[in-house]
């Protein structure tokens, strides 16, 4: 196995000498195994080997144990352990998205702020052959095009993150344990079947391999890596493909302009998208589109091939988070809702009380915590603002150029700027979404931003708290 994980570190590249790589371990089978791996193959591959464990506050005293495990761990192989957490419920609340989603984010987060510290280069994650296979197949069940087939990347460069057992089965982890006598941590919310995953991995998995074919998990990591491939094919090619269709600007009399009114808008040649087959007519919308933040689905890119092909000049298409298209007689422009894309909002949130969002889709409400409910309820004092620093009504607004975020759990202030950035918030987000990103303050200083901790210099220590809760917006009301 040694020779198996150290054959595809060097063909994926993923680590150099020198390299300061913090193993993310939560105690299971998967990432005991590479954190064993990795020990054994430091010297070789001139690594500096660290221990990453994060606690999510998902299973009480089971989770405790998890983390001492791997703590003992460290210190049995006399790496360097960095331990972290966040309340992954809370979060999953807060944000309206499924407990497994928020506890990687948060995770993320963590992991970014070992990089930034400079505790890490790059954290290596102990994704297997199976779970590529689980992941492509839940691709596949929600709905998704080639770019999804490619699953689990060998290597994600904004977030820093390496994989080094996705060629490795589970079934060859475990093996791998039991031959070297070191045992692991099972973790109960993996039999948890009210998780998508779960069911893939407990139920359509084995089914598929009973009934239809034994080596599904195989063949799909096999389409994962095909795909890959493919996926980096495209992108070089529409490197050289794009700047000859695509250009900056609206076209005047005097030649293209990109100053003014021109600025933000891309204009793509009709008939040069036309001279070229579908598949590559899709891959040129799909990443013009990107270019202005905007990542649309399949339907919105076929109304734009046959805005192409059919439409006439003067046709308008709405499209996802404020871009418009309009037809010419030889273009597409693209473009922003300029109206949209220059407004910033704030509201006043009353303590306690609620406040609409429209420009965000959600309400953000202020409650009061007694200190005695703080206790009781188990709330985690990283979420909760001390009530005694604040004033008796906080501003929401979008955040602006120059603002600066002290989130709990860092050494600094940072720009928000930064903290939006993917390899922070755990996730990608469109420009649109990026803009009107929803920040509170209070007499002038941030206290409060979407996805983050408190402020470190207003997090509740003692006394009464204001806990901040986001209600996602239905669509009927966010419109």
């Amino acid at each position: 196995m040694l020779e198996k994980v150290l054959k595809y570190i060097r063909e994926q590249q993923l680590l150099r000498p020198g390299e300061r790589v913090a193993v993310a371990c939560s105690g299971g089978a998967d990432s005991v195994t590479l954190l064993r791996i990795l020990a054994d193959l430091r010297e070789e591959l001139g690594i500096v080997l660290s221990v990453a464990h994060f606690h999510h506050q998902i299973r009480g005293a089971e989770a405790d144990t998890d983390q001492e495990f791997v703590r003992g761990l460290a210190a049995k192989l006399e790496l360097e352990f960095y331990c972290g957490s966040g309340n992954a419920p809370q979060h999953a609340s807060q944000r309206k998205i499924s407990l497994e989603t928020a506890a990687r984010e948060l995770r993320h987060q963590w992991f970014a702020e070992l990089i930034e510290q400079g505790k890490a280069d790059k954290i290596a994650t102990a994704h297997t052959l199976d779970d590529q296979a689980e992941t492509v197949l839940m691709r596949i069940l929600r709905g998704t095009g080639a770019r999804g087939l490619s699953g689990i990347a060998p290597a994600h460069k904004t977030k820093h993150l390496v994989r080094a057992l996705l060629t490795t089965s589970r079934h060859e982890v475990e093996e791998y344990l039991k031959a070297k006598g070191q045992c692991w941590r099972e973790d109960s919310s993996n039999l948890d079947l009210g998780h998508t995953r779960n069911r893939v991995r407990h139920i359509l998995l084995p089914l598929l391999e009973r009934d239809f074919n034994p080596a599904i998990r195989q063949t799909l990591a096999d389409l994962a890596e095909v795909a890959q491939a493919e996926n980096d094919y495209w992108s070089n090619e529409l490197s050289a493909l794009l700047p000859r269709l695509v250009h900056e600007g609206k076209p005047s009399r005097s030649g293209r302009s990109s100053s003014g009114d021109a600025q933000g808008v891309l204009a793509m040649d009709v008939s040069g998208l036309r001279s070229l087959p579908v598949a590559i007519q899709r891959q040129v919308v799909h990443n013009t589109a990107l270019r202005l933040g905007v990542s649309l689905e399949f339907k919105h890119i076929q109304q734009l091939t046959a805005l192409a092909e059919h439409g006439k000049s003067g046709a308008k298409l709405a499209l996802p988070d404020g871009l418009m298209a309009n037809r010419s007689t030889r273009e597409i422009q693209f473009s922003r809702n300029p109206q949209k894309a220059s407004e910033n909002y704030c509201y006043s949130l009353p303590i306690p009380g609620e406040v609409t969002v429209p420009e965000a889709g959600i309400t953000i409400r202020a409650s009061l915590i007694s200190h005695g409910k703080q206790k009781a309820s188990g709330y985690n004092g990283a979420t909760l603002l001390e009530a005694s620093l604040l004033g008796s009504e906080l501003k929401v607004r979008n955040w602006r150029a120059g603002d600066k975020f002290f989130p709990v759990h860092t050494q600094s202030p940072k720009k928000v700027k930064e903290l939006l950035q993917p390899g922070r918030l755990g996730h990608e987000i469109s420009s649109a979404q990026r803009k009107a990103w929803p920040v509170i303050e209070s007499a002038g200083q941030i206290v409060w931003m979407r996805s983050f901790p408190a402020s470190k210099d207003f997090a509740s220590s003692s006394g009464d708290a204001v806990l901040i809760e986001e209600i996602t917006m239905t669509t009927e009301a966010a419109e």
